[in-house]
């Protein structure tokens, strides 16, 4: 396990961002770009997710929080996976009642760096591959993952990875994009993705590669029922979703017995 202030001086030896317009296939090819990529827009990061969203990821992240049910283990250790800049992590640390601790994984440690500033002392940013986290089998009394999962390299073995770490009884929250099901909202979420968002997020950022990135992943990541299917068949029971926004989120959620 690896904390922030142990990193601060490692180099990054995969930070290539630009080639990419699509979703790299090769698992290791596509780790590399998303964590050069992440690591590219972390300054912005924030202010280009609050922007391009009119805000309404805050209420998606508060919504996806009150599913993980940690009222009933106030004093355990969650997980919050993908973390980048610690919004959620930070989030669940300032909920009253709260008294346990989040630790916030990613990979991408600039994207860590850039949420320093929320971290509280319940809050423990560790830089850790979704694939590989430094945590025992059952130690987690839940985890979240807010826009990440669609970025790691392995969607069924990082499943699986989630729920060897997680406790009996424990849940496991996916608040992810999807694409809506009503023909107009389809168009209309189609022309933004594809057309507004990359201008915006281009140059502000300064990283086009990185929003056209975006709609490319989620065109390719799995349905909600697909998602359902291969939570379930990593081991989750009790699998379901909520549609968020006419279908432009959805947030999953399933349990280890």
């Amino acid at each position: 396990m690896c904390k922030l202030d142990e990193l601060w001086s490692m180099p990054s030896n995969d930070v290539a961002t630009e080639p990419f317009a699509s979703v790299p296939v090769d698992r290791a090819t596509k780790r590399a770009f998303v964590r050069g990529m992440f690591s590219a827009i972390a300054p912005r990061y924030d202010l280009l997710n609050h922007l391009l969203s009119l805000n309404i990821d805050r209420i998606w992240r508060r919504r996806a929080i009150a599913m993980l049910a940690w009222e009933s283990a106030p004093t355990g250790t969650y997980l919050d996976l993908c973390a980048g800049t610690l919004d959620v992590a930070a989030s669940v640390a300032r909920l009253a009642g709260f008294r346990g601790r989040v630790i916030g994984a990613d990979f991408a440690e600039p994207m860590l760096r850039a949420g320093q500033a929320k971290v509280s002392s319940a809050v423990s940013p560790v830089v850790a591959d979704a694939l590989e986290l430094p945590l025992a089998p059952g130690s987690a009394a839940g985890a979240i993952v807010a826009f990440g999962i669609r970025n790691v390299s392995d969607l069924d073995a990082g499943l699986r990875e989630v729920h060897r770490v997680l406790r009996s009884s424990a849940r496991f929250v996916i608040l992810e994009f999807t694409t809506p099901r009503q023909p107009l909202m389809r168009a209309l979420y189609h022309f933004y993705f594809h057309r507004v968002l990359p201008v915006i997020g281009g140059l502000v950022s300064g990283h086009r590669a990185a929003y056209r990135y975006l709609p490319a992943s989620v065109a390719q990541f799995p349905a909600e029922e697909e998602l359902a299917a291969r939570m379930r068949a990593a081991g989750f029971s009790d699998v379901g979703w909520t549609s968020v926004s006419f279908g432009i989120a959805a947030i999953h959620v399933g349990t280890k017995r």
